[in-house]
């Protein structure tokens, strides 16, 4: 099984585990391209921090639903308008 594995902080993983949030963002670089463009991924796991193995409450499971590029404007990326994969966060699947 194939996962993209996304590690956040505790403000945007609280927002998605209560599905306030449905998108996670990366920018488009170098770094993001090569682990996201043209790939599929079976899974994406959102991680709160670099939780241990067995600490279920700090994952979150998603299935692959794609991506979008889209322009955002966002504290976390500079005032200036950035290029991002917006990360598609549907149907939770379950909490390992």
């Amino acid at each position: 099984m194939k996962a993209l594995t996304l590690h956040l902080k505790a403000e945007y993983f609280d927002q998605i585990a209560a599905c306030a949030k449905t998108e996670e963002y990366r920018l488009c670089n170098a770094y993001w391209n090569k682990r996201i463009e043209g790939r599929v991924y079976d899974e994406i796991h959102i991680l709160l921090g670099y939780p241990s193995a067995n600490n279920t409450a700090r994952r979150l499971i998603f299935p692959w639903r794609g991506y979008t590029v889209k322009a955002i404007t966002h504290p976390q990326f500079g005032d200036d308008p950035v290029l991002v994969y917006a990360i598609t966060l549907e149907d939770r699947r379950y909490e390992r």
